[in-house]
């Protein structure tokens, strides 16, 4: 018999090269430590060039693992990225076997996304009738969240697309998905109202007077868009007033929580950021953020499973269902969302929490919270200065207070890329009140205590080091 031309001519020394291939892909993660970012080289993409040929397996242990992003390591903690988890492995392997369309039809990928959304809507509090749909990440659950409101204020959009007169509403700073979203919808972003901050949170009575100025205009209040977790400063919105305010003015509340929204799970004070959220609409939210999942991972959660379908459902006649049969099965997740292609990424998210527990990701959320307290503590006890009061897992702070702003964003910028270079740590950085800072987002369950003593030890140490290069 003739192997298929896209088969190995040898199944047993491909099986002898991925048992290869999985010991050294374990070893990388269980030594996570000895593995941080590393600079590619310069003649990377001539090695990656496709037709190049030869051992493949060999290339990728040579030429592909050693030059990851950096997040799986304990000492990163630039941006907000996830780390990865052993149970990622029992959940790939099978995933490239299956090779599974998730899109629709009776197969088993359909019940465990089912009962990912059921375990996640119960932990954020929505009722029975809520949906969802599993997705890259928040930005795409941001623009489904915001098309079922879209939908909801006008039955007639999705045959005559009108968009006119709608607004939405955010704090200043909101993630720039919630921009993309109102931009891919078709509203454009001058109808997104950025609302100013009071103590931390979107001002209530200058959003309740945006609201009221845009109705005398005769324009429609679509949606607010909550923050639980912004993405400078780990700060959120009092949900429990937008939500009072939303129902007051008949507006869509939409609640972002990429990552914030799993304080949900951790113990308190940090628990109670979240309260209010169970009375959303609406929350994106990622898996691969602070849940630790790989990416990519994220949820559209939706209150109303008759508003989330209304905005997606259409099914034209090659994708008729049946009573039985592989057409069989309900719901087809292609109705809840943009894609009909889609992976399996629910068996990601079922994988980590069979392996570990429920348990395990709340004390480590709560373990993540507990570090930026400690990662404070130690910039102070150095002599450098918090930015911002630390609210949940974000710690942004500047190295040389006692310089000026100007020279002060150059040596903290300069300390992040020193850092990253030759210490195997990574931060971030990003501006408050004029001054570009250091920024530490703790998703990392691999971080313990001693490597942010170090760390921070480590940021003093260079800014005396870099000091004199500031002319």
């Amino acid at each position: 018999m003739t192997t298929p031309p896209l088969d190995p001519g040898n199944w047993e020394g491909l099986r002898s090269d991925l048992h290869r291939l999985l010991d050294r892909c374990v070893d990388q993660m269980r030594d996570a430590n000895d593995h941080p970012w590393q600079a590619p080289p310069a003649d990377l993409a001539d090695r990656y060039a496709i037709g190049t040929g030869g051992d493949v397996v060999t290339r990728v242990m040579d030429q592909v693992l050693p030059y990851h992003g950096g997040n799986t390591h304990p000492k990163f903690w630039g941006w907000v990225q996830g780390s990865g988890l052993p149970s990622d492995f029992v959940a790939g392997i099978a995933a490239v076997a299956m090779n599974t369309n998730g899109g629709g039809r009776n197969h088993g990928i359909n019940e465990m996304e089912r009962a990912v959304i059921d375990w996640t809507r119960r932990k954020m509090g929505f009722g029975d009738g809520a949906s969802g749909v599993l997705v890259a990440g928040t930005s795409q659950a941001t623009v489904i969240s915001l098309q079922a409101a879209r939908v909801r204020a006008c039955p007639g959009v999705r045959a005559d697309g009108s968009n006119v007169g709608l607004t939405v509403y955010a704090v200043d700073g909101v993630h720039n998905a919630t921009r993309k979203a109102v931009e891919l919808l078709g509203l454009g972003h001058d109808q997104l109202r950025l609302i100013e901050m009071r103590n931390g949170a979107m001002d209530l009575q200058a959003l309740q007077q945006a609201i009221t100025a845009d109705r005398v205009q005769g324009l429609t209040p679509l949606a607010i868009v909550g923050t639980a977790g912004s993405v400078d400063l780990g700060g959120y919105d009092d949900l429990n007033g937008l939500a009072d305010l939303a129902a007051a003015e008949r507006v869509w509340l939409h609640v972002d929580g990429a990552f914030g929204a799993w304080t949900r799970l951790a113990d308190n004070p940090w628990h109670k950021l979240t309260d209010g959220i169970e009375r959303a609409d609406s929350i994106a939210l990622d898996f691969h953020k602070w849940m630790y999942v790989g990416y990519d991972c994220g949820l559209a959660l939706i209150a109303d499973e008759t508003a989330h379908r209304a905005a997606f459902a259409a099914r034209p006649a090659y994708l008729k269902g049946a009573t039985e049969g592989v057409a069989g099965g309900d719901p087809w997740f292609c109705d809840y969302g943009i894609d009909l292609s889609r992976g399996n990424r629910a068996l990601k998210v079922w994988c980590a929490l069979e392996m570990f527990g429920e348990e395990a990701f709340a004390t480590a959320i709560t373990r993540n919270c507990t570090q930026a307290a400690f990662m404070a503590d130690q910039v102070q006890s150095h002599g450098m200065t918090l930015s911002a009061p630390v609210v949940s897992n974000i710690c942004v702070f500047t190295a040389a207070p006692d310089l000026p702003a100007d020279q002060q964003s150059t040596l903290n910028a300069k300390i992040a890329t020193h850092l990253q270079l030759h210490n195997a740590t990574v931060f971030s950085t990003t501006d408050v009140n004029g001054i570009t800072c250091l920024r530490a987002a703790i998703t990392n369950h691999r971080t313990r205590d001693h490597h942010i003593a170090d760390a921070i030890a480590d940021v003093a140490k260079t800014a005396q080091l870099l000091k004199g290069s500031l002319g």
